[in-house]
């Protein structure tokens, strides 16, 4: 029963429209690229921990602003981060492609504009250096598993939807210390079963603390309203998917912030 209240109030959050942005654009610095995130500070007394959230292809918008804005309701610290530079926000799909590519072909480059991301999260004032976590959507999530993959010292990263390879996947007996959460769609035509089965494999060499849900019928974008609701497309969304990646989601940080 607590489990089924729980989905249907989660329904009920995700699927309506985000409400206006409660938190505050920050700007913040990799080298002498100005990055534009957006911060929403924990709405309760304290703060369970701090959260990042990635961007999906497209650059920082309103999906990953809300999803912050719904993390600071749940008593986190969240930051929406700029993968890409101050007005850098791909007009179109090709655009998207092309800015995207940039990073998920030069691990060096991806892992170190993260790392700007979290360095920049650990002045404010609100935040403490311990219990940070990321999380990602589509692109997003591959930035969030590049820092795992490096070795960061984060306690936990979450993707969602996101693609699982990397130019420089960790070895046997590399440092991987953050637990890993991924939510892929079972349907997905982008992220190939082989890709899937690569993955699992790097994740055991390193033995590193990971977990995998696949989600029936979910195919790509599966938690992007904005994806629309046909699945022939490849890309879509799916409410039960959504509403349960988001509750385990909720629950793994818990656990990693105990």
């Amino acid at each position: 029963m607590r489990k089924q209240l729980l989905f249907s109030m989660m329904g009920i959050l995700l699927l309506s429209t985000f409400q206006a942005q409660a938190g505050d654009v920050k700007t913040y610095m990799d080298g002498d690229l100005t990055l534009e995130g957006y911060y929403s500070p924990s709405s309760c007394d304290t703060s369970k921990g701090t959260v990042l959230v990635t961007h999906q292809w497209m650059g920082l918008g309103e999906y990953e602003r809300g999803r912050a804005d719904m993390l600071a309701e749940d008593c986190y610290n969240a930051f929406a981060v700029d993968v890409y530079g101050q007005g850098i926000r791909p007009a179109n799909m090709d655009e998207a492609k092309k800015e995207s590519s940039k990073y998920k072909s030069n691990p060096e480059l991806a892992r170190r504009r993260m790392k700007s991301a979290i360095d920049f999260v650990k002045t404010l004032p609100q935040v403490s250096e311990n219990n940070l976590a990321i999380i990602g959507y589509c692109f997003g999530g591959t930035m969030a598993l590049e820092v795992a993959r490096s070795g960061a010292d984060i306690d936990g990263v979450v993707s969602f939807h996101g693609g699982l390879s990397s130019q420089e996947p960790v070895t046997e007996g590399a440092s991987v210390s953050s637990a890993i959460l991924v939510h892929h769609g079972d349907a997905d035509p982008h992220v190939k079963p082989e890709e899937v089965a690569a993955f699992k494999q790097e994740m055991r060499a390193a033995k590193a603390d990971w977990q995998f849900v696949s989600y029936a019928d979910a195919v790509h974008a599966f938690t992007e309203k904005h994806a629309g609701d046909d699945p022939s497309n490849g890309a879509a969304y799916n409410a039960k998917a959504d509403q349960r990646s988001w509750a385990y989601t909720l629950e793994f940080l818990d656990e990693i912030f105990k």
